[in-house]
């Protein structure tokens, strides 16, 4: 027994140390836990009740829009009558990471999309710059396809009503306006349908993809008869070095085939019907860009895009000779480009939630509404947020960041499916990438390719971007992981 007055004995140095910041940044977050915590949230989780048609319409959603409609008048004066080879590359470039995406969404069905699978695979630093990445993605493409939106609903009450929204509340600043007011409301709206569960918001949406799907295929009869052989030449006025940034700028309008993977922990069956839906929603939306440049480039010379963000209207209109085809297509657009921001909003709160779980953003974006089964207060923020960047930053930049955040993001996935392929050679894969590893190979390559053809300007945001998540990180996200507690 110890004398009150005597010191006490020197305990053992504990031999247990911190983990250094190589091994913090580099953590991986094990495939089996990933897949366990699906839809678990804050007070509640989501529900699964998507099916396989369901999901390919989201992605379908997410994606035949706005660059269709809208980014078509930017992309034409690049490559001239060769933009429909410029929708080819991008769908190239699309295809090959569609094809990794497939394979990891059969394999990994979570929410987080790239961002989860990078998690899986190469660390959380790179979790979290993939998840950053896919933030601008989805996030500012939310609000470069609202723009677009109120360029079609003028059409529309120009030539129902004879009035149009006056350029002060329907323009950004810098294009002669003060807010784009139409271009925040679509986002508003998107958000109250949104808040209602994923159920009832896929219903809607599917009813919105096949307005527009109709709308492509009118335009794509009615143009075809106003086709005339002598504007297809010269095929590209401005050279390989056009058409290759007229790609790089349409790759735009690919983005969202992505979106179905998001849904991975509402799906029914997402281990078959994710691949499904991913390659399926692809094949359809390809094809029908490419019939549909061509037949505009076909139907009205491509000099006369420039400057024209609802030209599909206007060659309807040349056509016929009547304004009323003019009005038939707006009123799709209007539909379709809602649609857009309807399923990508959709993608942006689940990709959000999956990052809020895992600590690296605020546990309010994780927290479900019990009685709806959404993340509620996720919504709103979200669509506050992209409703102001619709409301007052032009659609060209706007267009072109989210190009390159998307190009970032997939290209980290297909390395994401070579790395898994090579260190969990057992896992159950409902879907395989097919000729690997050259496919994911040149799906990286061909990403890497587009985002090096993209202007300095574009890139000057996206290292800005880069720059504010890593302040992010470090100052919050690496201290508050999931991962990083366990640690302690």
């Amino acid at each position: 027994m110890l004398d009150a007055g005597a010191a006490p004995p020197a305990t053992e140095p504990s031999t247990a140390q911190s983990p250094g910041l190589g091994a913090r940044l580099m953590r991986r977050k094990p495939v089996e836990q990933l897949v366990a915590e699906g839809g678990q949230g804050e007070g509640g989780a989501l529900r699964r009740s998507l099916t396989m048609w369901q999901l390919t319409m989201i992605s379908i959603g997410a994606t035949l829009g706005t660059g269709i409609f809208v980014v078509l008048g930017e992309a034409t004066p690049l490559a001239g009558p060769a933009v429909a080879i410029s929708f080819v590359i991008a769908g190239l470039t699309a295809l090959f990471s569609a094809l990794s995406y497939a394979e990891l969404a059969g394999s990994i069905p979570v929410s987080g999309s790239s961002y989860s699978y990078s998690y899986a695979t190469m660390g959380e630093i790179v979790a979290w710059i993939c998840g950053w990445c896919l933030i601008l993605e989805y996030g500012v493409s939310v609000a470069a396809v609202a723009v677009g939106w109120g360029e079609y609903l003028n059409e529309l009450l120009d030539g129902t009503i004879g009035v149009t929204i006056p350029d002060a509340v329907s323009a950004p600043l810098g294009e002669g306006g003060l807010i784009n007011l139409p271009a925040l409301v679509v986002v508003l709206l998107a958000m109250v349908f949104l808040m209602g569960g994923a159920k009832e918001s896929a219903r809607i949406n599917t009813i919105m993809v096949g307005v527009k799907i109709v709308t492509l295929l009118l335009f794509i009869g009615i143009g075809f008869m106003g086709i005339k052989a002598g504007n297809y030449t010269p095929l590209a006025p401005l050279g390989v070095t056009g058409i290759s940034a007229a790609a790089a700028s349409l790759f735009f309008s690919y983005i969202g085939f992505d979106a179905a993977s998001t849904a991975g922990e509402e799906a029914k069956n997402p281990k078959r019907d994710l691949p499904r839906a991913i390659m399926l929603s692809l094949l359809i939306v390809t094809v029908l860009y490419c019939l549909v440049a061509l037949v505009a480039v076909g139907a009205m010379p491509w000099q006369d895009f420039e400057g024209t963000e609802a030209a599909l209207a206007q060659i309807m209109k040349d056509v016929t000779g009547q304004s009323i085809w003019g009005v038939v297509l707006a009123a799709g657009a209007v539909v379709a480009i809602a649609s857009v921001v309807f399923a990508v909003l959709y993608g942006q709160t689940r990709i959000l939630f999956a990052m809020s779980r895992d600590g690296l953003v605020p546990k309010l974006f994780a927290k479900v509404n019990p009685r709806t089964g959404a993340p509620r207060a996720n919504t709103v923020i979200v669509s506050l947020f992209c409703g102001a960047l619709a409301a007052f930053i032009p659609l060209g930049e706007l267009a072109n960041a989210t190009s390159i955040g998307t190009l970032f993001a997939f290209a980290l996935v297909n390395v994401a499916v070579v790395i898994l392929r090579y260190k969990r050679p057992d896992m159950n894969r409902t879907f395989t990438v097919m000729l690997f590893p050259l496919t994911p190979i040149l799906g990286f390559a061909f990403c890497a390719y587009l985002m090096y053809t993209m202007p300095g300007t574009t890139w000057m945001v996206f290292g800005g971007w880069m720059i504010v998540g890593l302040v992010f990180y470090f100052g919050y996200g690496m201290r508050r992981s999931r991962l990083a507690t366990a640690e302690k």
